[in-house]
């Protein structure tokens, strides 16, 4: 590896996360850091540390020159962007190569292209991925899209070129309401993410989600399996699970592949996901879009696999090739992710920054907790309300569930309300239980409240 630097252009647990695995191999590390996190933990991990600007993320996180001064300044040899912020920015990525740094992810080329979605379903298209029905690219004007929307049957959803993170996506159930919001969806796409482009898929009614993580150096492109992500509220995941249940065999592996041919087709480098919809009932499954990222539900796939997702994507980044092949990767059990964030489950997952009072983590070698909390950390409120994850490992996935209950048991976080609560309750949850699951399942079981007053959710309780 021709690298022995990294700065980390993230904060959180993710920050925590790669200054971990850089340290197991060797690199100093230099974390850069907003004025609200002068005191996190990746400061205190980090060899070295730079501010950047003030707690508002444009003016800090998002400040494409201040970040590559600080990389310069520390003569940093490597940018790791992490999740969330300039992660899947091509015009960061492309000023770090400029900068005469190595960006730890894809150029900024494949960026752009994976990043837009109409043109990368295109590229699924050409790959041979199977594609949800809908326009062909972004829609001409409200006539054309309306059009579309009448030959593939309502619902249908409206969802923008340019969105991501499940943000710009409309479910729309008739004719009358897709005049009405059609030009507002346009609108409001161009306000959150500069495009006012727009395309229209057709709605597959209680499909599951489920992603293919993918590494490639270029040249050599391996999947590891697939992780089951359909417990989402908003279309923000909450709960994730690898590998996917009650998925046949034979649709794993035409899934997995799928996502390499993909991957090959655009000469991909790092870690990527592909995720997709799937069609219990049918046994299909559709394209959705690449995430040119290190995702925050990557702990799972590691957990069965035994492979360092983010030691992977530094080393391809230093000039290695990929340390391993398709046959050396093999899935050892099951494993769940809690995504703990500081958020109120029973006053509408109100946000709740303080200071976290009190701190007990489970430990046990099958249960892992990717955190960046400390007793005494004060949670900013400028950002997103991740605290951290936990994962559980079983060799099977009733076993990992009875662990995950214990662990969940067994963590504290004292001082500010969190969504551990909501997760307890899951882990007991019947339908959970047996994977009866779908995208839309979670805001429906919610919508009997947490604190109904039968079955396992108030045991939980």
């Amino acid at each position: 590896m021709t690298i022995r630097s990294v700065l980390v252009a993230n904060r959180g647990e993710i920050a925590v996360r790669i200054i971990r695995a850089a340290k197991a191999l060797g690199l100093r590390t230099i974390q850069v850091y907003s004025a609200a996190d002068a005191d996190s933990l990746a400061v205190r991990l980090a060899d070295e540390a730079v501010a950047i600007g003030p707690a508002a993320a444009k003016k800090s996180y998002l400040n494409i020159e201040a970040i590559i001064e600080a990389a310069q300044k520390t003569k940093a040899e490597a940018v790791h962007p992490g999740y969330g912020f300039l992660a899947e920015n091509a015009d960061f990525a492309d000023a770090v190569v400029a900068a005469g740094l190595r960006f730890v992810g894809p150029s900024g080329a494949s960026i752009r292209l994976l990043g837009d979605k109409v043109a990368a379903r295109e590229a699924a298209r050409k790959a041979g991925v199977p594609t949800v029905p809908g326009s062909d690219g972004r829609v001409a004007d409200a006539n054309a899209a309306a059009a579309i929307a009448r030959g593939i049957g309502f619902p249908v959803m409206i969802k923008a070129a340019a969105g991501g993170g499940g943000r710009g996506i409309r479910i729309i159930q008739d004719a009358a309401e897709f005049e009405r919001q059609f030009p507002q969806a346009s609108a409001e796409a161009a306000a959150a993410f500069g495009d006012g482009g727009l395309y229209v898929e057709k709605v597959i009614a209680k499909a599951r989600h489920i992603e293919v993580q993918i590494l490639g150096d270029g040249r050599n492109f391996v999947h590891c399996f697939e992780r089951e992500c359909s417990l989402q509220r908003r279309r923000q995941k909450v709960w994730e699970e690898a590998p996917a249940f009650r998925l046949p065999q034979a649709i794993r592996e035409k899934l997995c592949a799928s996502a390499v041919a993909l991957a090959r087709s655009v000469g991909y480098v790092g870690a990527g996901t592909v995720e997709y919809l799937y069609d219990e009932q049918a046994q299909d499954f559709y394209f959705i879009e690449v995430n040119t990222r290190i995702q925050v539900e990557h702990p799972v796939t590691e957990m069965i696999t035994g492979i360092d997702l983010v030691q992977e994507m530094l080393k391809i980044a230093g000039g290695d090739p990929l340390s391993v092949r398709q046959e050396d990767v093999a899935i050892a059990g099951h494993a769940i992710e809690c995504r703990i964030n500081a958020e109120d489950p029973f006053k509408d997952f109100q946000p709740w920054p303080g200071t976290v009072e009190r701190l007990v983590v489970p430990d046990g070698r099958h249960v892992r907790f990717d955190t960046m909390l400390f007793e005494g950390y004060a949670v900013p409120p400028f950002y997103d309300s991740l605290l951290g994850k936990l994962v559980v490992h079983g060799d099977t996935r009733e076993q990992c569930l009875s662990r995950l209950s214990d662990a969940l048991a067994g963590l504290e976080i004292g001082g500010i309300p969190t969504t551990v609560p909501l997760h307890r309750a899951l882990a007991a949850d019947p339908d959970v239980a047996t994977g009866n699951v779908h995208t839309r399942f979670l805001e429906k079981w919610l919508e009997t409240g947490l604190a109904a007053t039968s079955g396992e959710k108030e045991v939980a309780l």
